[in-house]
């Protein structure tokens, strides 16, 4: 039977199958950026959290824009936050960087998943996965400029160049890990894969990004708000930034594995497009050939 595209759904399915059993590697290998990811954000919720509370401390009130005190107090600007500009910009290029790096270990592992290898010990499985993910990392992040350009020109052009941008090129960095497809070729590798079937690989990436999005938004709205209500019980216990870590920490580890799980939906699309693109080839090559004749039938001679 030919390959052939499968629905959104079955893609999911499979995904839970192809991560069934590696959960514990899978969470090894995101713990590390988990981490560094909520020491990011730690910074950013306690200036939050700080702003909070000095605009609702005992005697104090807002008066429109200008916060004033009982009794009144000349007005002497806003509340320094805890932690300067320059800081929070580092912290927010290193997360960047990290949410980068989650998709490239995210590959580098399902890629070891599909292949069958796999260390005894999980621990020397989650290295054998990071020196993968260390070696493609500059090639990585070259086809990841690459991606970026491309859309932002489609969009500059127009809406719908852009949105084609994402279709074609959405299967660069699995041609890379899993093909070992660098530069351009794995960026043209991408398009010619998605040839022919742009609308149902548009219909299924979309699929993809807004169950991703629409289930991560609950989870960071809800840890947002819980964090809003119990920051001031934390700060007044003194346990404020052990609290906010250990909300930032669930949040992160919710929201990688989110990736990992589409990454490995997108994987089983991205092989499907492979067969299918292989086979097409093969049917090219046989229609090339032509037909074997019969041999005409030689009277014997006499």
């Amino acid at each position: 039977m030919r390959t052939r595209i499968k629905s959104s759904f079955i893609y999911l399915a499979n995904a839970v199958s192809d991560l069934r059993g590696n959960w514990l590697t899978l969470a090894l290998v995101l713990s590390p950026m988990v981490v560094l990811s909520a020491l990011c954000e730690l910074p950013d919720a306690l200036n939050v959290q700080h702003a909070l509370m000095r605009t609702f401390e005992p005697g104090v009130h807002s008066v429109g824009w200008i916060r004033v005190q009982e009794p009144y107090a000349p007005y002497t600007g806003p509340v320094q936050p805890l932690y300067p500009h320059w800081v929070l910009a580092a912290l927010h290029l290193a997360f960047t960087a990290i949410t980068f790096l989650v998709r490239l270990v995210a590959l580098c592992a399902i890629k070891r998943i599909k292949s069958g290898t796999r260390k005894a010990r999980v621990l020397n499985e989650t290295i054998e996965i990071y020196r993968d993910a260390v070696a493609l990392t500059p090639a990585f992040l070259w086809i990841a400029l690459l991606q970026m350009i491309a859309i932002v020109v489609g969009f500059v052009l127009l809406v719908i160049p852009g949105l084609l941008a994402i279709a074609w090129l959405y299967f660069a960095s699995f041609a890379l890990v899993f093909d070992n497809r660098r530069s351009w070729h794995a960026l043209l590798y991408s398009r010619d894969l998605t040839r022919g079937h742009l609308l149902k690989v548009g219909v299924r990436i979309m699929v993809f990004l807004a169950v991703w999005s629409g289930f991560n938004g609950w989870v960071w709205g809800g840890f947002f708000g819980l964090g809003l209500l119990i920051g001031p019980i934390a700060l007044i216990t003194g346990v404020l930034p052990a609290t906010i870590f250990v909300f930032s920490l669930i949040e992160f580890a919710v929201t990688y594995t989110t990736i990992a799980f589409f990454i490995a939906a997108g994987a089983r699309l991205y092989q499907d497009l492979g067969a299918i693109a292989a086979e097409s080839t093969v049917a090219a090559h046989d229609a090339l050939l032509p037909a074997t004749a019969r041999l005409p039938n030689l009277a014997p001679a006499k």
